[in-house]
């Protein structure tokens, strides 16, 4: 497995920023507020969120270095949505500019981190800013994909998939026990219940399945004691707070 630490992490959310600037190019007027990857948002509705989660984490870094720490988003949740729905609807050139310079401080913030700066607490999970970083990575990459602009999860780095597995494990119910089996790497085994359950497929499928995502190569198949069954249903995302997405 590929772990990733704070020496590895900024030059992930750089890709990662790069992939989101990238796709931005590749809209024009008319494709902001057709439907995204995610029920009932747009794509400005994502590009909405881009903007938000990174501001907030890169106000969750500025406190910490302070020795401080603050709530994610101003207001918490109902803060949250409402400045999603009120940017949704932003032109182009309003989502280029607010997501290009969200991400600027988000990196900027990353890149002034000293060694011992990784480990100073946020309010993000009761966490750490290492925490904060590698959520920062995940929104990035997932959202980007939820653009629906070609860059899909098949494109999914294998660090990215295999903290997934990690990160989502809390989606796992509690009968269960999922055997995760990508093809021709090692498995990895998930969840503590007594029901195993075997997920077999492309690594990229099988991380999308566990974010919630539609796998992009089809090559999803659940077994358990030989037998073909169906995909279990997964618990929620494991929210920072009540509600979030």
């Amino acid at each position: 497995m590929t772990a990733i630490t704070a020496q590895t992490l900024p030059a992930e959310l750089h890709k990662a920023a790069d992939i989101v600037t990238r796709l931005l190019t590749k809209m024009d007027e008319a494709s902001v507020p057709e439907p995204s990857e995610l029920p009932r948002w747009t794509r400005g509705h994502v590009l909405a969120h881009i903007a938000g989660i990174s501001n907030a984490m890169a106000r969750q870094l500025e406190f910490a270095r302070r020795g401080e720490t603050v709530e994610l988003y101003d207001g918490g949740v109902e803060g949250r949505t409402k400045a999603i729905e009120l940017a949704a609807g932003h032109s182009l050139q309003e989502h280029k500019e607010s997501v290009e310079t969200a991400l600027a401080r988000a990196l900027s913030a990353f890149d002034a981190l000293g060694p011992d700066d990784w480990e100073a607490r946020i309010s993000y999970r009761n966490g750490t800013v290492l925490d904060g970083g590698l959520a920062l990575w995940r929104e990035l990459v997932i959202h980007a994909s939820d653009l629906g602009l070609g860059y899909g999860p098949e494109t999914w780095s294998r660090p990215l998939c295999e903290h997934l597995f990690n990160f989502l494990e809390a989606r796992v119910p509690e009968t269960y026990k999922f055997v995760l089996q990508p093809t021709g790497l090692p498995q990895q085994v998930i969840g503590s219940g007594g029901t195993s359950i075997a997920i077999t497929g492309m690594l990229t499928d099988i991380a999308a399945w566990l974010a919630g995502r539609e796998p992009s190569l089809g090559s999803l198949r659940a077994t358990a004691a030989a037998d073909g069954v169906d995909l279990p249903e997964l618990l929620p995302w494991p929210a920072a707070q009540p509600a979030a997405r």
